[in-house]
């Protein structure tokens, strides 16, 4: 057993250093006490990898663009670089939401649709694809997104079908609401978007309709 010789305190396993004082500790090792995780030694070690390689391109990008002044073609006065920066870092938040515990996959998937609408119609607005963007692209996406949380919400087992109804009918009506109001009219994607929201909605209220009253008794208190 390991023995450390200042605070004349027993260590079992195989530590090097005492707990207390981070003094070597004296006497053999014996068997650890935890077991080592591999897995996650080795999800740590990639992470550092991708991590490394982003931090590469990024500061590659910045130096190219400022300091090489190397532009995109037709679009001289575009900094490329801080869009590629926009888009790395929502990279790297995504990575993190997966690692995140307690999120379930509504909510990892619902955040990171939306962060990267946001980033790609702010990409479209440089290069001048914002109204296609908005008019089709984003309600593709989003229908998408709606018939994925429609499909989690059947096979999920935690009990978190509330979560995949209320994300799944948000970003299909909301949207479509605040778009009419604004432009006074919706593009047939809309149309298309906020109808797979309803019915999908409904769709899991048929199928999942008591796993949603046993939740919403639950959430509520009820």
């Amino acid at each position: 057993m390991r023995r450390c010789p200042y605070c004349k305190v027993n260590i079992a396993g195989d530590l090097g250093k005492c707990p207390l004082c981070q003094s070597k500790l004296g006497g053999s090792a014996e068997e650890p006490c935890y077991p080592k995780f591999e897995a996650q030694k080795k999800r740590s070690f990639f992470y550092k990898m991708q991590l490394l390689a982003v931090w590469s391109v990024l500061i590659i990008g910045v130096c190219l663009d400022f300091m090489v002044k190397i532009r995109l073609p037709g679009y001289p006065d575009l900094h490329w670089s801080l869009l590629l920066a926009m888009w790395l870092v929502g990279f790297e938040f995504g990575i993190m939401r997966q690692f995140k515990p307690g999120t379930g996959s509504a909510g990892k998937v619902t955040m990171m649709v939306i962060i990267t609408i946001a980033m790609w119609c702010v990409t479209a607005y440089f290069f001048g694809l914002l109204k296609i963007t908005l008019d089709l692209v984003v309600p593709v996406v989003l229908a998408a997104t709606i018939t994925a949380n429609f499909v989690l919400a059947l096979i999920d087992k935690n009990g978190n079908t509330m979560l995949y109804l209320l994300t799944g009918l948000f970003m299909g009506l909301v949207p479509s609401i605040i778009y009419f109001f604004a432009s006074a009219k919706m593009p047939i994607a809309w149309v298309i978007c906020l109808m797979v929201s309803v019915i999908l909605f409904a769709g899991s209220v048929i199928f999942r309709g008591r796993a949603v009253a046993a939740e919403f008794q639950r959430r509520f208190h009820l």
